[in-house]
């Protein structure tokens, strides 16, 4: 017997599904078959949420964020509309050394043009916890070739001076300049260079606190009392350094050229000879 073609799809049990080919939206609790390719899909799609307490690690980590955006916001909101730049403070760090940073530094200094025509810087040479504080100008050839002030024929007249009221070089004594640089054909200081070397003579001369300072020359006596006076106008009177007392005299050099005014010269030595042994006794108070 021959069998029809709806004989064999209803032997396969497929008549009813291919007769429904164009069915409208099933009923509401009716379940629709899906593929595997759907479930498969499905699960890929919806991954299983772990809650907060599964997440410790997460829950710092979004803290941490809001500190650091909290902290970001009051930094740009302290002041509104201004751009925050930061800045180098050089005199204020130089300010900060102690006596074996603000050696290392000096060596280190590219402040000013001197700085590519140096042999060497010269720093100051003696006891830095000295009652006397020399202080001259600037290194010459001679302090530059050497990385020492007041050597040569000046030095050795500086040496002759300080024995005149019972002195020596690095004995009590401590002898700087007010440049730590040597100008180019010994050259006066330009302001400029002044003005970049003078923290570190302050940081010096708060380092060694001084009773007294001796201000050897026009320059220097100029520069340490940011005065333009004549050093005849300077001599024979007590000035203040950042409330150190200065007496003011002639340079060695200058009295090497000028053999007269030694005499003068010693008369401001002589002077700050009972200056000191007033200070001593308390007599005359530390500062000015």
């Amino acid at each position: 017997m021959s069998l029809t073609r709806d004989d064999m799809l209803n032997e396969l049990e497929l008549l009813p599904v291919w007769q429904q080919r164009n069915v409208s939206k099933p009923a509401e609790n009716q379940v629709i078959p899906q593929t595997a390719t759907e479930h498969a899909f499905v699960i890929e799609a919806t991954p299983p949420i772990k809650s907060v307490e599964a997440m410790p690690a997460l829950v710092v980590e979004e803290s941490s964020i809001e500190t650091a955006v909290a902290a970001t916001e009051n930094l740009i909101t302290e002041e509104p509309g201004s751009e925050k730049t930061l800045t180098y403070d050089r005199p204020a760090t130089i300010m900060k050394m102690d006596w074996s940073s603000l050696q290392a530094c000096v060596p280190e200094c590219t402040a000013c043009s001197l700085a590519a025509t140096r042999i060497q810087t010269v720093f100051g040479v003696g006891d830095p916890n000295a009652d006397w504080l020399i202080i001259g100008e600037a290194p010459g050839a001679e302090e530059d070739r050497k990385g020492e002030p007041f050597v040569g024929q000046a030095g050795k007249l500086l040496d002759n001076m300080l024995a005149a009221i019972q002195l020596k070089r690095g004995s009590n004594v401590y002898i700087a300049n007010v440049l730590k640089c040597r100008p180019p054909e010994n050259r006066d200081p330009h302001g400029e260079e002044v003005l970049q070397c003078d923290p570190f003579l302050k940081r010096q001369v708060e380092l060694i606190k001084p009773k007294l300072i001796l201000a050897l020359g026009k320059f220097a006596a100029q520069s340490l009392l940011a005065s333009d006076n004549t050093i005849a106008s300077m001599r024979g009177k007590l000035h203040d350094y950042h409330g150190v007392p200065v007496i003011v005299t002639y340079h060695p050099a200058y009295l090497l050229r000028n053999l007269p005014d030694k005499a003068k010269a010693w008369e401001d030595l002589c002077m700050a000879r009972k200056t000191m042994a007033n200070l001593q006794s308390g007599e005359l108070p530390p500062s000015i």
